[in-house]
């Protein structure tokens, strides 16, 4: 087996350990490490190999926002929720983002299991009632 691809495996194992990944995920990013690790030592640049992979990106967008992942389709990596900080180093803003990859105006880019999660909290935590509120006590 190939040098890089067993480290690259090595890496991925540690990262599948802190968190759950998919099958997906996990190849996918054998593949990257590994083609960065080979383009660092044959004396290219990690960015090198990324900017060659980058247009080899054939995600989905219908695939991308996935139940616990969002996968970026600009680079490829994988987050829980797509901020607006990570999209402004694509030069991108949300909105151009979901118009770019053709998602509806107010879908949310976060995993879908995050987004559930936070809408049971905020029905539990209801808010928008106005119970145990002492007006005018101090």
């Amino acid at each position: 087996m190939d040098e890089f691809i067993k480290q690259a495996l090595e890496i991925v194992k540690a990262q599948a350990g802190i968190r759950p990944m998919t099958e997906e995920e996990m190849m996918s990013m054998v593949t990257k490490i590994a083609a960065s690790l080979r383009a660092v030592t044959e004396g290219g640049t990690a960015g090198d190999a990324g900017a060659e992979a980058a247009p080899e990106l054939n995600i989905d967008p219908k695939k991308a926002i996935k139940e616990k992942s969002v996968t970026c389709l600009e680079c490829g990596k994988v987050f829980k929720v797509l901020t607006k900080k990570h999209l402004a180093s694509h030069g991108l803003t949300t909105e151009e983002y979901r118009d770019k990859y053709g998602y509806k105006k107010g879908t949310p880019l976060i995993a879908k299991a995050l987004s559930k999660a936070r809408r049971k909290k905020m029905q539990e935590m209801q808010l928008w009632t106005k119970k145990g509120m002492k007006s005018g006590q101090d």
